[in-house]
């Protein structure tokens, strides 16, 4: 039962990030050093929060308060991701998509946005579950009946981690859209709503899982259907590469 587990959650939580490695990434070395190198911005953000959280813990402070700062250090690597990638754009001119098989919208700067994204999201997934996975192996299982532990224990956090990366994806995009237009509501939208999925997360201690789980995939569509937009996308666009396609078959 623990290997079925781990991997059942492992598929979850890392699955689909995969499959959007796999088909938009992977082809392109240098969309894979840009992931590489913006998962390397994440985890600087994950050591100044430590830093921040081993300053705090003598105080006892609440954890919101580690959680909060965790948020803005995020954002401000975020926005050095951006000017990073800005400095550089005029030697990343192979980024520009290609082959329009990938279902990334034909421009470089949001190409740059999604992957650094996902590298973010990959990363936070990375370590927010990975101790939790390795739990899940054994010896003993989350879940037994009598011992007061909730069987959704696993699942919620593989879910919780899925959406996470998938909104770290959209958040980047709506992000980088919001500076290249000058649009700060949309930078202002996206640490509002990083806020708002943190917070929820406190639900999860009181194994009030669902009203963790159902507000943030909302907010995911939200965020993805923003980021969507922020990239050029038009539902007229998706229907008619599908006609396309149809009628190539």
């Amino acid at each position: 039962m623990a290997i079925m587990e781990f991997f059942g959650c492992s598929f979850i939580a890392f699955g689909p990030p995969f499959a959007m490695f796999r088909h938009t990434v992977a082809h392109d070395p240098v969309r894979i050093i840009i992931l590489i190198a913006s998962s390397f911005f994440w985890l600087l953000s994950l050591l100044l929060s430590s830093m921040w959280w081993a300053l705090l813990k003598p105080y006892d402070v609440p954890l919101a308060w580690s959680v909060g700062m965790s948020i803005v250090l995020q954002h401000i690597l975020r926005f050095l991701v951006y000017r990073f990638w800005k400095r550089v754009e005029w030697g990343l001119k192979l980024v520009a998509d290609r082959d329009s098989k990938t279902g990334v919208v034909d421009n470089k700067k949001y190409i740059i946005a999604y992957v650094s994204g996902l590298g973010f999201g990959i990363m936070s997934g990375a370590f927010a579950f990975i101790n939790i996975l390795a739990e899940s192996l054994g010896p003993g299982t989350v879940g037994i009946r009598g011992a007061g532990d909730s069987p959704m224990f696993f699942v919620t956090y593989a879910l919780t981690t899925l959406c996470f990366i998938l909104l770290h994806t959209s958040w980047n995009v709506i992000f980088h859209a919001g500076m290249n237009k000058r649009n700060y509501g949309l930078t202002f939208i996206v640490i509002v709503s990083h806020f708002a999925a943190s917070s929820l997360t406190f639900f999860n201690k009181d194994k009030l899982y669902w009203a963790s789980i159902l507000p943030n995939y909302f907010n995911l569509l939200v965020s993805g259907w923003l980021a969507f937009r922020c990239a050029g996308g038009r539902l007229y666009w998706m229907k008619s590469e599908h006609y396309h396609r149809l009628h190539q078959l």
